[in-house]
Formats: structure tokens, sequence, C-alpha cells
């Protein structure tokens, strides 16, 4: 069974999703999916104290089991974002050629667009090629906002 539990953080509500032995989710979101069991598990303990860390500017990298859920392709990018140094950004081609696919722009935006283990899987770090910012689940705001969580000598 999956269980959850919904925190208000400094960009709003998020959600962390966990099945018993590993993140499964973290979402922007006002309460808890269909089918998951209201309660604040060690696990899910551990993934908020680190996110209030990073967003604190005192935690770059997490330190956690994860097992997002979704297909071959979008396993693959999800790998490569976690490859993506705190501080930086790189584009949808940059990630393409990372898996291996430099045709797969698209593919790999569609991919970032179902990440659901938002911030611990950075995609906020991924901007479109002439560096605009694209994309993102939470929206463009809340996008801005992480990246100038990681880059405060640039607000």
């Amino acid at each position: 069974m999956d269980h959850g539990f919904c925190y208000q953080t400094l960009l709003g509500k998020i959600v962390i999703i966990e099945n018993g032995a590993v993140i499964t989710g973290v979402i922007f979101a006002e309460s808890l999916p269909d089918g998951v069991n209201c309660r604040e598990t060690a696990l899910i303990k551990s993934a908020y104290q680190q996110l209030q860390e990073y967003f604190a500017g005192k935690r770059q990298r997490f330190d956690l089991p994860l097992s997002p859920q979704g297909t071959d392709f979008q396993q693959k990018v999800w790998h490569a974002l976690r490859q993506i140094p705190y501080g930086t950004v790189c584009s949808y081609q940059d990630i393409a050629r990372a898996i291996g696919n430099d045709k797969a722009c698209r593919a790999v935006g569609g991919a970032n667009n179902k990440n659901p283990i938002a911030i611990i899987i950075p995609c906020h770090r991924v901007i479109g090629a002439n560096g605009s910012l694209v994309g993102y689940g939470g929206g463009l705001s809340l996008k801005r906002k992480l990246l100038a969580l990681e880059k405060p000598d640039q607000q």
C-alpha cells in the first residue's frame, strides 16, 4: 500500500509518497491522490527533512531510495536528470545526447513532464536550447524559484 503525507513548504503544498520501501512521488498538490493512505512514515519524514534542507540552501544532493514508475525511455531520462549538478542547467538536447539519442529532444520533454518525483529528480534544471525557461509541471514561476534557490547570488 502506498503512503503519503502533505506538507506546506515555502513553495506551496507538496505531497510525498512512498510504497513501504522507496519514494515513488513528490508532487505539488493540495491533497493526497486517490488510493494513497495518509500516513507520515519515517521515510516520508526523511524526504521532507531533506527537502527542507534543500530549500534552506543546506543540501545539494538527496540521499533517498527512489523508484519512479515509467517506461524504459522515461527511466533513462530521469536517470540523466539526476546527473545534472546542483546550480546548473542543461537543455533537452543535452539530455537527449546523454541518453544516446540525439534526435529525442521532444520525447525528453515528454519524459520530463511525466517526472513523478519533483525536485529530487531535478527536471527543473532543464531549459530550452536558447536558454529560455520552458515547461514545468508546477509552472514556470515555480521553476524560476527553484533555479533561483540553487543560485542565490544571481537573484
